[in-house]
């Protein structure tokens, strides 16, 4: 058995540990992880097996934060102590490095690092975590650190002989925008990354191997070859399609509902029942989804209810023809996104992006960024950077975030995400900044300076560890343009390039937030939410 089927092995063991058996419901119908299904139209897979997938999975370790400026400590528990002086040592390619000098300085300070695994997770899927100073030490801050790689493993199961799930790392984010909270939390936004590809598998509640090869058959039928596999007489491992590559979730909430055997008749039937329960049903939901693991069948009456009277059924028929393969529902899906009146608008632009044709999602998603409403126009953008459409400008600033801009959008405003990988977006680009400024930073460590008549912009910041100023250093007094200027790393005297500041981005953000609200930049400034981390 080699290696990558060991820790697949573990994993799958992990997630059955407490697995239960559901049974059916009354009156004739089951109940399926929510949907409820007649049992006259058949036995659907998940009323047999339970779909197990790695998902929501909390996830904790330990690590160092480095940087801090006096600000940490050299507490560390004796056997914390020594599994990061080895992991450490283990990731240096030469071990020169003092190590137990390293973790006792007040410059690092050891810290517990927590997350959680999004659900129908991928290898590499990047996920916000949580950074917090070991009770009882002498830690005093985090802000302005980087969290060295750590090791993280399934929340409660720490230890040299348990399976790392994930990897974290990168700058540490305190936010500094006045969200109301009183403590000061600590992040690396988008710093934990998935190390595997986890496998879906299906367990039947009944060991059988008729029924395993029966529902390996009909789930190869319906998405082609090596879709499933059946391993024993219980499980059966899945293949996620590449169309549901990014959707698993949805992907498993088909396979629930598909039905284990299938008749012309019988299929008729079930087209007729849940199209019918689309059409007047409170479950929507459910009846979209049975319909699309029917499959081609559906798209007849789907069809028909793209004339229906209410827009929630047309968004859910033509998102289903969409992802059957049908282009038919692109149109309404563009009317519905259009619709300034409709509550359904995100969803159809969502839809349409996932599925359509590139042309097709690209060109509705470029319209709606002209909207009114700057939800609309956010989520414009977010479609059009998962498109990586040429509307969407990327460059990264020092190892610290992206700056990204999109030209010809009205009002102008600024968004700055706290949770997810750290970006700045510049809507209206190019933006500039106002003669005549002075801005400081709350702290009064860095400073922004423009004169009446001046063409170009001063920034200056106190240095870090050293009585002394760096700058000022000018700049042009496009935002873009200033905001690289203070950011970008500060050179040494060996390299050429970029000079910059080296101010961090939750310092960056928030002085982007005293800009607008002086009016040195006239746009609105748009804050993302901060993660939540069970």
């Amino acid at each position: 058995m080699d290696i990558r089927r060991v820790k697949t092995v573990c994993v799958m063991s992990m997630l059955l540990i407490g697995f239960h058996i559901g049974g059916c419901g009354d009156g004739g119908r089951e109940r399926t992880s929510g949907l409820v299904l007649d049992k006259e139209l058949g036995t659907t897979i998940g009323s047999l097996a339970e779909v197990v997938s790695v998902g929501l999975l909390g996830v904790e370790g330990y690590g160092v934060v480095g940087g801090l400026r006096g600000t940490g400590s050299a507490e560390c528990p004796p056997e914390l102590r020594a599994y990061l002086e080895q992991y450490i040592l283990k990731q240096l390619p030469e071990p020169r490095m003092n190590v137990e000098r390293f973790i006792s300085s007040h410059d690092t300070a050891v810290v517990s690092v927590k997350g959680q695994m999004p659900a129908a997770v991928m290898k590499n899927q990047h996920f916000d975590v949580r950074v917090s100073a070991l009770p009882g030490t002498q830690t005093t801050s985090l802000e302005g650190g980087w969290l060295y790689k750590a090791e993280l493993n399934q929340a409660g199961r720490f230890g040299a002989s348990t399976q790392v799930l994930a990897a974290a790392e990168g700058p540490v984010f305190v936010d500094t925008l006045g969200s109301g909270r009183t403590d000061k939390v600590s992040y690396v936004l988008g710093g934990g990354r998935v190390l595997d590809e986890y496998p879906v598998s299906l367990v039947l509640r009944k060991p059988d191997f008729r029924i395993a090869n029966a529902a390996r058959n009909r789930l190869n039928w319906r998405f082609g070859p090596n879709t499933a596999r059946a391993v024993s007489p219980r499980q059966i491992e899945l293949n996620v399609p590449a169309k549901y590559g990014d959707r698993k979730q949805r992907f498993i909430s088909i396979v629930k509902t598909m039905y284990l055997a299938q008749t012309r008749e019988i299929t008729k039937e079930r087209i007729k029942t849940f199209a019918g329960r689309l059409a007047v049903s409170q479950d929507k939901e459910a009846s979209e989804i049975a319909l699309e693991a029917i499959g081609n069948e559906s798209l007849g009456k789907l069809s028909a209810l793209l004339n229906s009277r209410y827009e929630e059924v047309r968004l859910r028929a033509a998102r289903c023809m969409l992802n059957l393969g049908s282009d038919v529902g692109v149109e309404t899906l563009g009317k519905i996104a259009m619709d300034k009146a409709s509550a359904y608008r995100v969803e159809a632009l969502e839809a349409v992006t996932a599925t359509a044709r590139r042309n097709d999602a690209a060109a509705i998603s470029r319209l709606l960024l002209q909207d009114e409403d700057f939800n609309i126009r956010l989520a414009a953008y977010e479609q059009l950077r998962k498109l990586d459409d040429i509307a969407v400008t990327r460059r990264p600033i020092a190892r610290s975030f992206h700056l990204e801009q999109i030209a010809q959008t009205a009002p102008k405003a600024i968004f700055v995400s706290r949770s997810g990988k750290p970006r700045i977006v510049l809507f209206g680009a190019p933006i500039f900044c106002r003669d005549n400024v002075f801005v400081q930073s709350a702290n009064g460590e860095i400073t922004i300076d423009s004169r009446a008549g001046q063409k170009y912009v001063s920034v200056m910041r106190k240095h870090p560890t050293r009585p002394t100023m760096i700058g000022p250093l000018k700049s042009s007094r496009e935002l873009c343009d200033i905001i690289e200027t203070v950011c970008e790393e500060p050179l040494k005297r060996t390299e050429q390039g970029r000079l910059g500041l080296g101010v961090s981005y939750a310092d960056m953000i928030a002085l982007l937030k005293q800009m607008c609200e002086k009016g040195a930049i006239e746009a609105e400034f748009k804050a993302g939410p901060l993660p939540r981390i069970e």
